[in-house]
């Protein structure tokens, strides 16, 4: 007897294809400018009607929900970990270097995110995910010059945020590099003061 292979469902698949064309034109909108982008123009970009756009979410939470997994997803396919044995110098140069790039990259969804976090439980914890990575990567990457100092971890974390790039960027007008440099030297002053 031969077997057949096993049937696709046409609706599951059309439906996460819709799913995904959804969450697609939310993350674009933002990505291009738009940092509150309603019901109808994302399911305009999608393709979709309101209908099919809340047949697949529930609410906005349940959106930003999902198009927070997506920016992290996004972030995971670009980021290089940097090997821990380098010389502290050059730890710290790759370390700002790809901060930097992050931090561009994340900007627009940062800068939308920070309009409606204060209301959002799933944009509170895309936030503290976020965090705990980065805090995670720094914990382990200078985890000879911090000897388990939890302050200086707390420091070099809250200064690799968008909450101070973005201030660099946006209020202060400083370019990419100069706001790199800022960064650079600060990690650089923290380290210093814990191998003191």
């Amino acid at each position: 007897m031969v077997s057949q292979p096993p049937r696709v469902d046409g609706r599951t698949d059309r439906s996460e294809r819709t799913r995904n064309a959804i969450v697609d034109a939310h993350v674009q909108l933002i990505q291009d400018g738009d940092l509150r982008p309603t019901a109808d123009r994302i399911a305009k970009l999608a393709g979709v009607s309101l209908r099919a756009l809340w047949s697949h979410f529930a609410d906005m939470e349940a959106l930003f929900a999902a198009s927070g997994r997506r920016v992290l997803a996004q972030r995971d396919e670009t980021f290089k970990p940097i090997p821990a044995d380098l010389p502290l110098a050059n730890r710290i140069q790759a370390y700002c270097h790809q901060r930097a790039r992050m931090l561009e990259q994340i900007a627009p969804t940062a800068r939308a995110s920070a309009l409606k976090e204060p209301f959002s439980a799933a944009l509170q914890n895309y936030r503290r995910v976020h965090t705990e990575r980065v805090r995670e990567e720094l914990r382990v990457l200078f985890a000879a010059e911090l000897q388990d100092d939890g302050e200086v971890l707390a420091a070099l974390t809250a200064v690799s945020m968008w909450p101070t790039w973005g201030p660099w960027r946006d209020t202060m007008g400083m370019s990419v590099e100069a706001a790199r440099g800022a960064l650079t030297r600060t990690v650089s002053a923290l380290l210093a003061a814990a191998t003191d």
